[in-house]
């Protein structure tokens, strides 16, 4: 649905997850970028008149952050607040919940709200507004082995854990007035949705999906883990991260969920945008016709992964890439047909002195041998392990 004129009364807020701040991209670093990702979100949470913004976890990308990262965070919540807009953030699989949480209680009255303790799910941050109050319940990222003891379940899986965070929801849900509307922060991997390369894996601890009605009941649920912005219901959204963190998210829109409640319920909902400081692009052929044909024009200025097809290896491809690709991160090589036999797997090696086998890789592999320079390397290589071995032996 796109968003109407905003009404005073209506109450709106943004969804937003997975900032992953301080990490990189093949070793390339993302901060600045992440920073204009921050400019971007405090702008449209002024220009939209946001009550409230809410981050579904991961807020960094590791559980001890880079101290630039940790100062890019607070200085996204200064300008926030300095907006007149109420943060809520609670810990991803990524975060280290005891460090993000430090100080909650101390900083829940100036207007933001850190909830990385699973003895607090059930417990909402009340946001009134004309029709009355918005319950924003948010779940922290739950380990199944960390919780299930204390909340006395049985399942190992996730969905056990949610099915019982949710029991919490309803139940606190319950004992409010029926005008009040309900928005529910997760950190999860829900069925219907696809993931990428970029994500990790939840599956430690038990089974790791969990199902859509898990959530029935609530207006709106905010979820984070998922990297791309997913529409499960109209009420049940992944944001996505705000950058692209592999090159499966090459295609990908990134950006936030613009949503707005009115006294019955959820209004309205609309993706914003986030900028792209520089796109990425997967680029496939021959080495040759990736460095002369037009139609790879739009990768010059992108993060690259270049998938060269030539039969053999060709020598310095990623220097020759970066003439006309600067940004080339990630060099993949398939040979056309690949898949017969090689002759390096047939060949017998046994027995022969290891400068001739490296040598015959080579061969094998560019379909020369290696220049005088590698030779000296490689002699060296093999020597070293022959010293190595004989040391341990």
């Amino acid at each position: 649905m796109s968003v109407p004129p905003h009404s005073v009364t209506d109450m709106r807020l943004l969804h937003t997850s997975d900032w992953h701040l301080g990490r990189s991209l093949h070793r390339e670093g993302l901060l600045d970028a992440q920073s204009l990702f921050i400019d971007h979100l405090v702008e449209t949470a002024r220009a939209e008149s946001v009550d409230a913004l809410v981050v579904s976890g991961d807020i960094y990308d590791r559980a001890l952050p880079p101290v630039d990262a940790v100062r890019l965070a607070s200085d996204a919540l200064r300008r926030l607040l300095s907006a007149g807009v109420r943060v809520v953030l609670t810990s991803g699989n990524h975060d280290s919940a005891s460090r993000l949480g430090f100080a909650a209680e101390l900083i829940d009255a100036v207007g933001i709200h850190l909830r990385t303790d699973p003895r607090g799910v059930g417990s909402p941050i009340v946001v009134p507004d004309t029709f009355g109050d918005v319950a924003i319940y948010p779940l922290p990222y739950l380990e199944p082995e960390l919780v299930r003891g204390s909340w006395g379940l049985a399942g190992r899986s996730h969905q056990a854990v949610l099915d019982e965070a949710m029991a919490r929801v309803r139940a606190d849900l319950g004992r409010r007035p029926r005008t009040t509307r309900s928005v529910v922060m997760a950190h999860a991997f829900v069925v219907g949705a696809a993931s990428c390369d970029s994500e990790r894996d939840i599956g430690v601890g038990g089974v790791a999906s969990v199902g859509r009605k898990t959530f029935d009941g609530v207006d709106y649920v905010a979820l984070g883990h998922l990297h791309a912005r997913h529409t499960l219901a109209d009420g049940v959204r992944y944001s996505g991260s705000p950058l692209a963190y592999s090159f499966s998210e090459a295609a990908h829109c990134k950006g936030s969920w613009l949503l707005e409640l009115d006294g019955s319920g959820l209004a309205s909902t609309q993706f914003a945008a986030a900028p792209v400081p520089r796109p990425l692009a997967l680029v496939r052929g021959s080495i040759d016709a990736l460095l002369t044909e037009p139609a790879h024009a739009h990768a010059e200025r992108a993060w690259v992964q270049a998938t060269l097809t030539d039969s053999r290896r060709p020598l310095h491809a990623l220097e020759r890439l970066r003439q006309r690709f600067p940004h080339t991160l990630v060099v993949r090589f398939e040979p056309v047909g690949a898949g017969a036999e090689h002759p390096a797997q047939a060949r017998h090696v046994g027995g022969k002195p290891d400068a001739e086998v490296l040598a015959s890789f080579f061969t094998d592999v560019r379909d020369s041998g290696p220049t005088p320079d590698e030779a000296v390397l490689l002699d060296e290589a093999s020597t070293a392990c022959r010293i190595a071995e004989d040391v341990a032996s």
